[in-house]
């Protein structure tokens, strides 16, 4: 996928790739020198929500930014597993490939649950976490929204069919509407049926019960929490529709120890609508 000349300026970033075992492309963005931040975005954006922070932070540091597979401009297959445990063995072999030691985490939406997920079984590896607006433990709070997607066939058709996921973030995440151009760049990697099987499959690897795949993977994350003692910022935006103010409190209940930053004005992309607090609070906390 090409990257449209009027979004260079936005997303200006060299694309680099890893050949996975799998035999697809993982692509990342890998910006800047110095002590590496690996920042892992969620369901339905892609390295583009990040892209003002890596601006930033590459100046000082080395930033490392994969797209998961289905995401952004990674492969997108069509008969692969989506799970999370995927996601987690993606970012195991990435962080091995590029040798990234006593690595810094940004974490947002389901990234969280693939940034937890490699931090508790490589805590030693781990030097400080950043999370914005996110969850890695086990919840039966879902959106009535994000619920309709996982209804089985009706909701896959409904994401795949009408991009009823990716489109609706442009406007539902935000508090702040975002520029043509901006909302275009969200878009992109997900521009057909088949560009969109990831935010379908993301949904569905949401797991609520017992029964489901990723039930597991995602029960040891959760139970692997209070071995990260490293220290931790949580950049929360209060008018979240998704990962509102309940997680918020679950997560001062894992963390009562880390530092905490409520934007009560910003939404899910919490990046885009207090871009200023995050990028001041992200370099004063990694610095």
């Amino acid at each position: 996928m090409v990257i449209p000349q009027n979004l260079k300026e936005e997303y200006p970033f060299s694309e680099n790739s890893l050949m996975l075992n799998s035999g697809h492309k993982l692509n990342y963005v890998d910006e800047g020198s110095g002590e590496p931040i690996l920042m892992l975005h969620g369901n339905p954006t892609w390295s583009f929500y990040y892209r003002n922070l890596i601006k930033e932070m590459a100046k000082t540091h080395r930033v490392i930014v994969p797209d998961h597979i289905g995401c952004g401009l990674s492969d997108k297959p069509q008969d692969y597993d989506y799970s999370l445990e995927n996601h987690i063995q993606n970012i195991e072999a990435l962080v091995s490939k590029l040798e990234l030691k006593k690595l810094s985490l940004v974490v947002h939406d389901w990234g969280g649950a693939i940034g937890f997920g490699y931090a508790t079984r490589h805590n030693q590896n781990i030097s400080k976490i950043v999370a914005l607006n996110t969850a890695a433990y086990r919840s039966k709070h879902m959106p009535k929204s994000i619920a309709i997607c996982k209804i089985p066939f009706f909701g896959e058709r409904l994401v795949r069919h009408l991009n009823a996921f990716a489109w609706p973030a442009t406007f539902m995440s935000v508090e702040k509407p975002l520029s043509k151009i901006i909302k275009a760049g969200y878009l992109l990697p997900y521009n057909n049926y088949k560009n969109r099987i990831a935010t379908a499959r993301f949904v569905k690897d949401i797991p609520l019960t017992k029964g489901h795949p990723s039930y597991g993977t995602l029960k040891a994350i959760e139970e692997g929490l209070p071995d990260l003692k490293v220290p931790k910022l949580f950049l929360w935006g209060g008018k979240d529709f998704c990962f509102n103010d309940h997680f918020y409190r679950d997560w001062k209940g894992f963390y009562p120890e880390a530092e905490y930053t409520y934007i009560k004005d910003a939404g899910h992309y919490v990046l885009e609508d207090a871009k200023d607090t995050v990028i001041e609070k992200t370099r004063e906390f990694l610095s």
